[in-house]
């Protein structure tokens, strides 16, 4: 069976699975971070493994290979992201050598897995064949201002559109 082909969806990719242990790792250590470091490397830690795990499963979710190619390419930034925590971690003495090294071997695992993943849908091409192999693009939504009557707009504003 072809990774993340299974029954789990997204669940089953092992780049998922190992994003989820390193999450794990991430939420341990910063419960155990000072209070001074509660708003910067804890917060920047969290937000980078969790990054991990929704750009994996929303990649999963997209349709087009180039679009699923996207997330995980994110996935994989803020992947390295985390182990950057990691690495600021140990250099401040919140860690020991041994809990780097774990954290370098799970995050070169989900790289590897990643890697392999983003190889198998270059390959697939899912959705080229309909729609091309041009990133697609949502269309933005469209804003209007509306003014007071009386108001003056801000001069950057062009009241006639």
């Amino acid at each position: 069976m072809e990774e993340g082909q299974g029954e789990k969806g997204f669940e089953g990719l092992a780049s998922y699975q190992h994003g989820l242990r390193l999450f794990e790792a991430v939420y341990r250590l910063a419960a155990r971070l000072p209070a001074h470091e509660r708003y910067n490397l804890a917060d920047q830690l969290r937000r980078a493994a969790l990054s991990v795990l929704l750009n994996v499963a929303e990649g999963y979710g997209r349709y087009h290979y180039l679009d699923k190619l996207r997330f995980f390419y994110i996935a994989r930034g803020s992947l390295c992201e985390t182990l950057s925590g990691f690495i600021a971690a140990r250099q401040a003495g919140y860690i020991e050598d041994e809990q780097l090294a774990w954290a370098r071997n799970i995050e070169a695992e989900t790289e590897k897995s990643l890697n392999g993943y983003i190889g198998f849908l270059r390959k697939q091409q899912q959705g080229g064949a309909e729609y091309g192999h041009k990133l697609l693009r949502e269309d933005g939504p469209e804003y209007h201002v509306s003014l007071l009557a009386g108001s003056e707009p801000p001069e950057h504003v062009n009241p006639d559109p």
